[in-house]
């Protein structure tokens, strides 16, 4: 269901920074993990950045690891991802989206095995980063 907002995108140079909110209702929020998911054109999906619905666990994709942050804000209920040193890889759409996961697998490793499951996410914001 598309049922959450994002924000945030842009056209920005390599190097630049760019800061993605995403506005999920309260029952929505409470009770998912979130993550942060681009795809590109003739690409698969690829999970840029999850955080669990309690904030104790985060997930990174290697290429933006040390780049990237994702924070949830649970007075607001939005999530967030503050994107750094941006490169013309990391140009897509970003689509934030609520997601279940296996209870008995580790968070990190079913969003690197893609053991998730879309409930709700957003109509997407366009990251593009020129050179």
């Amino acid at each position: 269901q598309v049922q959450l907002v994002e924000s945030g995108g842009g056209l920005v140079q390599v190097g630049d920074s760019l800061r993605l909110s995403c506005a999920a209702p309260e029952d929505i929020f409470s009770r998912h993990s979130m993550g942060w998911f681009r795809q590109d054109p003739g690409q698969e999906r690829e999970p840029v950045a999850a955080v669990s619905r309690s904030g104790a666990s985060s997930y990174y994709a290697n290429s933006v690891k040390g780049r990237f942050t994702i924070s949830r804000d649970n007075d607001k209920n939005t999530v967030s991802l503050q994107m750094n040193g941006l490169q013309p890889e990391d140009t897509a759409v970003y689509h934030c989206a609520a997601i279940e996961l296996p209870a008995d697998i580790a968070f990190t490793n079913a969003l690197k095995n893609g053991r998730y499951i879309f409930r709700h996410w957003g109509q997407g914001t366009q990251v593009t980063v020129s050179s």
